[in-house]
């Protein structure tokens, strides 16, 4: 399409119709520029339906996802700019050319700044679709994928601008370079968060320190849920209340933080509870006590190889019984123990192949703690806390049995002064 020919001869209508050469060439340039931009938007939406139907019909016939990524990052709408921009910069400054030197370079590089920001959001729709196709992939879901993009972006998006620069400027693109080198102590200031960010990101991602979907606790940060998304400058945790709490990435290297995938991926969920038992509550018990705390099905058995062990013992030793603390005996304590130990031991919900115990911790001023120390089967936390609170309730529920109480801080009333 020869538009010098047509400006021509639109100009010289134009005299004709009784304009001055100045206002004939003005009418004509705009009538052009209008012209120019008109066709260059159909072409635009021509392209655009082309290329979208093309890839609709290849995302129809193509097992692989990826091509679905593309089209959801549209990437064929912003491929549709490049007919646009191509028709752009071969008719539009040319009309400018003989008549406005300024408004031609100026038209030139607004089209190449243009180019270059079309190319690098193409770019960028391109490595989000593989970012998104890769977290497709079991091995790589859980990765911070993010951050590498930001990071490949953060360089292109610089790249681009020192480019456009360049292009504005008409200065050589290294001169930028090493201006921005004698700039390179403000540059650090300006990013440092990016920096620490991405050494952040590479060493949790070496290290495997957190994926997503990891429950973490940060108390610090009053972050308590799932890893849902890490980026380079932030993670991101959804709590359990849905509230989302940010997080600056290089806070997982520089603070302290609990991870709970160690007990996801285990076989168990860890219950540890104490309960405080009142120490003047605590006493040996008799043979009668002995016999009929014998008929609890989960400890007869223990009740009896102890008592025949204590006789023997007691016996052969030739210890005078008439006094119950001389030799050794049973207490209702020890035998609540046994029986919590036994009880969770039977219990369905409490896995037998990892550690169960039920120890004695130090005495305290509020009693005397027996620590149940056990791993419930299922670790969903509603029903881990439905188990846990099934056990307590019962054993809670024995201590009478054995006729031990637990500790209850009471308080007194003083009276009121008259």
């Amino acid at each position: 399409m020869d538009f010098l020919k047509i400006e021509s001869y639109l100009i010289k209508l134009f005299q004709s119709q009784g304009l001055s050469d100045l206002w004939s060439k003005n009418f004509t340039l705009l009538l052009l520029s209008f012209t120019i931009i008109v066709l260059a938007t159909i072409i635009f939406l021509i392209a655009k339906k082309i290329i979208i139907l093309i890839f609709n019909k290849l995302a129809k016939k193509t097992k692989s996802s990826f091509d679905d990524f593309l089209i959801k990052n549209k990437a064929p709408r912003l491929l549709s700019y490049i007919p646009f921009l191509l028709f752009l910069y071969v008719y539009m400054p040319g009309i400018f050319e003989n008549s406005y030197n300024g408004v031609f370079v100026a038209t030139r590089n607004i089209i190449e700044a243009l180019s270059i920001i079309i190319l690098i959001a193409i770019v960028r729709a391109l490595l989000r679709a593989i970012s998104d196709y890769l977290k497709t992939i079991p091995a790589l879901k859980d990765k911070p994928l993010e951050s590498y993009l930001q990071v490949v972006m953060i360089f292109l998006w610089f790249i681009g601008g020192i480019l456009i620069l360049s292009i504005f400027s008409g200065k050589d693109v290294w001169s930028f370079v090493t201006a921005l080198g004698a700039l390179s102590a403000v540059l650090l200031f300006v990013f440092k968060d990016t920096i620490l960010g991405f050494v952040a990101s590479v060493q949790i991602a070496v290290n495997d320190t957190v994926r997503i979907g990891d429950w973490i606790s940060m108390p610090d940060n009053n972050a308590d849920g799932d890893v849902i998304s890490i980026s380079l400058s932030t993670v991101q945790v959804q709590n359990f209340d849905k509230t989302i709490t940010s997080i600056p990435t290089y806070k997982l290297i520089s603070d302290s933080f609990i991870n709970w995938r160690g007990m996801n991926e285990s076989s168990g969920r860890r219950i540890k509870r104490s309960i405080l038992i009142k120490i003047s509550s605590i006493r040996f018990l008799t043979i009668k006590e002995v016999d009929s705390l014998s008929k609890i099905e989960l400890i007869k058995n223990l009740i009896t190889k102890k008592k025949n062990e204590i006789e023997s013992f007691n016996k052969q030793k030739k210890i005078d019984k008439s006094v119950i603390v001389n030799g050794r005996n049973l207490t209702n304590l020890g035998l609540f123990r046994y029986y919590a130990e036994s009880y969770l031991h039977s219990h369905p919900n409490i896995n037998s192949e990892m550690t169960i115990m039920c120890r004695q911790l130090s005495p305290t001023t509020q009693g005397i703690p027996i620590e149940i120390y056990a791993f419930s089967n299922d670790k969903v936390w509603v029903n881990y806390e439905s188990i846990t609170s099934d056990i307590f309730d019962h054993l809670l529920a024995s201590i009478s049995y054995f006729n031990l109480e637990c500790f209850e801080l009471t308080s007194t009333l003083s009276e009121r002064p008259k």
